[in-house]
Parts: C-alpha cells; sequence; structure tokens
C-alpha cells in the first residue's frame, strides 16, 4: 500500500468514526423526540411488538452469516464471511437450542446461497460454485465452478448472488475495486448466469452493493451503498442494460459483449432526475434511505412473506443495516414504468453489524452478521438472532403509495377522526441530494409543499392527502406525530420516506 492509499485508507477511519459518534447522538435524540412525555424511548417500544430472540452459537464457532438458504428439511444452511456453510436445526423452536452441522469449509467471503436440485449455488467473492455431497456423509465433497466471469485481486471486491429467477437464471451484483474503481473484469457490474453456465453482463454503474434478489412484485432489485455518485444508500431496480449511477465500470463495455451501449458521462453535481433526461440508460433510486435516519450501511433484504405470521407488514421487503444494526421495512410500486416507493424504520437493537436477514420457515426474521473491524452499533463481534412478533398489534405506518396529487397513507390500526383527518397533523417536506463524484452529500432543494386536504376512509386506516405540489425527484418525508389511533395511541415510529421519481397520471 502506497502513501497516499495509506493516508486515505487512515482519513477512511477517522472519518468514519465521527460519522458513527454522530449517528448514536442522532439516534438518542430521535429516540428521546419521538417519544416526548412518554417514559420509554422507541427501542423499548419496538420491543413489545418485535422481541429479539437470541440464537446461541457453540463457543467454538465462528458464524458470521452472509447468506442464509432454507433447505428441503426446514434446516437453514449458512454461508459465513470466513468461507464455511452449516446447516443449522431449531432455529425456530420457542427456546432455541439449535445443532450445527459443517457442511463445507474453504470458500471466500459467501454473500450467496441457493439450494437447487440436490446442492448449493454459493456466491463467493471470486466465482459462483456449485457444492454437493456425491458420497451423502453429510460432508461436501464436490466444488464446480458454475462462473467465474469475473475479476478478483482485491479484498473489498465482494459478489453478491440472487435467488433463482423463474427461468432458473441467476444474478451476481460486483462491487467495484477498493470500493472506488474497477480494476477487475466486470466489477461495478450485474452478471446474469444462465442455467446452462453462461456468463452475460446484465447493467454497468454499480458502486457498493450490500445485497441482490428480487422484491415483492417479483422484479430485481439491488441494495447501493452511501460513496461517490451516491449521496445516500438506496434500492436500486436493475434494468437490463441499464446504469446504476456510478460510471467507474464503463471501461468494461470495450471489452465484453455488454448489453447496448456505452451511456454519456454523467455530470458531477447535477441531480438525477435532470440527468435521466440526458442519459436513456439511468436508472434512479427507487427508494432513498435517508442517511443515519434511516440506516448508514443497508445490506441484504428478504420480502415478507410469513402468511401474516409476521404481523401486519406482509408482501413488504425487510432491510438489514450493518454500521446502525438495525432492521427496516420497504414498499415499491411502478409509476409510469418507474420503480419507487418508501422506507420506514422497524427495529433497533440487534447485536452486531447485519450481513443479512431471511424469514425462516417459521416465520421469523433471521438476522446475522459480524463487526469485521468497522465500527458498528452492536457490541458483539458476531451474532445470530431472530425477530418474533409478539401478537399485539403496533400502531405504524402500514404503507405510503403516491396519488396524482399526494399521497395514500395506510395505518395498520383505525385512526381517531379529528387528528386524523386535519391537514395539520401531516408535516411533510422534501430534500434530493447532488448526484456527484464527491463521497456522499448533504440533503439539498428542500420544500415543505402545503398540505390542502385529508380524507379519511370510512374504516378510518387510510387517509388520502392532497398536496399543493409533489416534487419529482426529491425524497418526501413524513413526520405524523399529531397522528393518533383511535385508542388514543401515538404511531411507534413517526416518520417515513418515500421517494418520487413519477407522479401519477390523473
Amino acid at each position: 500500500m502506497n502513501w497516499n492509499m495509506r493516508w486515505m485508507s487512515n482519513l477512511h477511519r477517522f472519518c468514519s468514526g465521527i460519522c458513527l459518534t454522530l449517528a448514536w447522538l442522532a439516534c438518542a435524540i430521535t429516540a428521546v423526540g419521538e417519544e416526548a412525555g412518554d417514559r420509554w424511548g422507541t427501542a423499548s417500544r419496538e420491543r413489545i411488538y418485535y422481541r429479539r430472540v437470541e440464537i446461541p452459537i457453540p463457543e467454538n464457532l465462528v458464524i458470521e452469516a452472509g447468506a442464509f438458504a432454507i433447505l428441503p428439511d426446514h434446516r437453514i444452511a449458512v454461508g459465513t464471511r470466513r468461507g464455511d456453510i452449516y446447516f443449522i436445526d431449531g432455529i425456530d423452536d420457542l427456546h432455541p437450542q439449535p445443532t450445527y452441522h459443517l457442511f463445507a469449509t474453504g470458500l471466500d467471503e459467501i454473500f450467496g446461497l441457493v439450494w437447487k436440485d440436490g446442492a448449493l449455488h454459493v456466491t463467493q467473492s471470486c466465482e459462483l460454485t456449485r457444492v454437493r455431497d456425491g458420497d451423502g456423509d453429510g460432508r461436501a465433497d464436490r466444488f464446480d465452478v458454475i462462473s467465474d466471469g469475473w475479476g478478483y485481486a482485491n479484498y473489498h471486491e465482494y459478489a453478491f448472488g440472487s435467488p433463482l429467477d423463474a427461468e432458473g437464471n441467476q444474478y451476481v451484483a460486483l462491487g467495484l475495486s477498493s470500493s472506488y474503481y474497477s480494476r477487475a473484469l466486470f466489477r461495478g457490474w450485474v452478471l446474469k448466469i444462465t442455467p446452462e453456465g453462461r456468463t452475460l453482463p446484465f447493467a454497468s454503474g454499480l458502486r457498493s452493493p450490500g445485497g441482490i434478489g428480487f422484491n415483492e412484485h417479483g422484479a430485481l432489485f439491488y441494495v447501493e451503498s452511501q460513496g461517490p455518485w451516491n449521496s445516500s444508500c438506496s434500492l436500486k431496480f436493475i434494468e437490463q442494460g441499464g446504469f446504476m449511477g456510478h460510471p467507474a465500470s464503463f471501461n468494461w463495455y470495450d471489452y465484453s459483449p455488454a448489453p447496448g451501449d456505452r451511456p454519456p458521462e454523467p455530470v458531477s453535481g447535477s441531480r438525477i432526475v435532470v440527468e435521466r433526461e440526458r442519459i436513456p440508460q439511468l436508472v434512479p433510486y427507487a427508494v432513498i434511505f435517508p442517511y443515519i435516519r434511516m440506516g448508514r450501511s443497508i445490506t441484504a433484504f428478504d420480502v415478507n412473506r410469513t402468511g401474516g405470521r409476521f404481523g401486519p407488514f406482509e408482501g413488504q421487503m425487510f432491510l438489514g443495516d450493518f454500521t446502525l444494526s438495525l432492521v427496516m421495512r420497504a414498499t415499491t410500486e411502478k409509476i409510469n414504468g418507474v420503480w419507487q416507493g418508501a422506507c420506514y424504520p422497524f427495529r433497533e437493537e440487534l447485536s452486531t453489524g447485519l450481513l443479512n436477514v431471511r424469514f425462516t420457515p417459521g416465520g421469523q426474521l433471521l438476522c446475522g452478521g459480524s463487526n469485521r473491524g468497522w465500527p458498528v452499533r452492536g457490541l458483539k463481534a458476531f451474532a445470530l438472532e431472530s425477530l418474533e412478533w409478539t401478537g399485539i398489534m403496533p400502531f405504524e405506518i402500514e404503507r405510503i403509495t403516491i396519488t396524482s396529487t399526494g399521497f395514500r397513507i395506510r395505518f395498520t390500526k383505525a385512526v381517531e377522526d379529528r387528528a386524523g383527518s386535519d391537514p395539520a397533523s401531516y408535516q411533510i417536506s422534501t430534500f434530493t441530494h447532488n448526484y456527484h463524484r464527491g463521497y456522499g452529500g448533504p440533503e439539498v432543494d428542500q420544500t415543505t409543499p402545503k398540505v390542502e386536504r385529508v380524507i379519511l376512509s370510512p374504516d378510518r386506516q387510510t387517509a388520502t392527502v392532497e398536496l399543493a405540489e409533489l416534487k419529482r425527484g426529491h425524497v418526501h418525508e413524513f413526520d405524523l406525530n399529531a397522528v393518533k389511533s383511535h385508542d388514543g395511541e401515538s404511531l411507534v415510529h413517526r416518520h417515513a420516506y418515500y421517494t418520487v421519481n413519477e407522479i401519477p397520471r390523473p
């Protein structure tokens, strides 16, 4: 490592420490503000509805979970950062005392696991590998390369694997070299790998993905991290031939059967809504997560399809955050052919930095991860735990969708009529970000649109909010502290954030 790289690395660590301190302070202030007049903080209220269950890990094992898969017998396969795969039985038990079986070892930074035809498809930094037990003794003895059609030369060049699509294709999201450059083949790209093992370039412009999969509607998405050309973390739709926003990977258009033409270079300091008009391939952020207020380093996600066993959020995406050790929700919708949606706080107080989450056969949200030497809010170096619904209905913003004149807000409980129908109860502001090559960026171009009217549905669980103006390219921030449930409860989480890329036609 030369002097310049060492200096940048030390500066990055220093800034990370400052940012983490500010994150802790912001979270503490937010908790106090949200629960004024209540002796409990937000996290304490969260525990009433979703308990955290520790999954014991034997003292001699290090389980830094980067990927999960559900096996046909309902055991859970866990792939670790250190390259091991364990089969775990008993996670869904009332008081779990699981058994761990080492299935495979010797792999590298596992961030994707899929079970297919009696074998695991394992996404590791260097390749996509088929791992199976050929002689039936319970240990993997056959490791076949499905695809190694990308470069790997730096520890920070992670690879994230998706579930299979309906045709059996798998998608691999490749982070940049050292998170800034594209020095190895296809770094900063999504690759499509067919059932026959063909590797096809699919989309460019990634920076540092944290997970890849399918949203609640079956569309391919990935999680992007804050950094150059990304002022905040986000969920992005992956479109074939699309450009995800970071131009470092443009060099591989000249060396591959790339999906379409190389996009024009983006203009640093512009706005996404402006650059979309100039760069046809540019895919906007579908959901922006305001920095620190909604996580700092978002990782993988899973969709709640538990049939109501996880409470009132069926069909929603749940995402982990590494730095702040918490879980969030997101919902998406397609407007005028473009994906967009909202994010919502959910549950704090996880024990380590989250690398992956997965719903179990029993309807719990399994969370795993590591601190990996970076500062994280959770105190443990690694942990496995699950979130379990207690059966008590929380008063929450269930989801927000857009209309041609504002938003439709669905609550988990009926709201009190007077406050629920009062425009003053709905505090809405907007902001956007610089789209630039700098690392991160402030919230800019703030506005406060006037709430003109609120109409409650007959069951008083849905409020249709009409605004004087909707702002394309802006995050619309909701503060609904004044809205109470029919029995006088405050919202567990009063904030939500909707990213407006398109406005529906009347």
